[in-house]
């Protein structure tokens, strides 16, 4: 069992991360409100999506940033040791390979992406526009 030091909720799950309060409004708000060792990874994997789906509407979704265009694209968020990128089922499917070869772990819909000074960017992008174009998404 764990405790967050910050609002006192306890969770079974000693790596589940949550929003201590109010849900951010915007993505800033959404990054600042992380640790700030991890800040520049999140900007960086937010600066990526919003240049592979321009046109996307950047929004707080499920208490994450979110990537909607008639439907939510992709979404990404903070964790204890990994970024979460969810991008859905057939994403996952399409390039597990990749994923694999960026050292990345995945599960049905998810992507977990090591907190690093080398993110797979140019694989992030791919996966969001694969999404934007195809109509799977999250």
């Amino acid at each position: 069992m764990r405790n967050c030091p910050k609002c006192g909720r306890s969770f079974a799950n000693t790596d589940r991360s949550h929003e201590c309060g109010k849900t951010p409004g915007t993505v800033e708000e959404y990054i600042m409100a992380q640790d700030k060792s991890v800040r520049d990874q999140l900007q960086s994997i937010r600066a990526v999506l919003r240049k592979a789906l321009p046109d996307a509407l950047e929004k707080i979704s499920w208490s994450m940033p979110t990537y909607w265009q008639g439907h939510n694209i992709i979404h990404f968020a903070a964790q204890k040791k990994h970024i979460g990128l969810y991008p859905g089922t057939e994403a996952v499917v399409q390039f597990a390979e990749k994923l694999e070869q960026a050292g990345c772990k995945y599960s049905k819909g998810s992507v977990r992406i090591p907190y690093s000074d080398h993110l797979p960017l140019s694989l992030v992008a791919e996966i969001a526009a694969w999404c934007r174009e195809t109509g799977n998404h999250a």
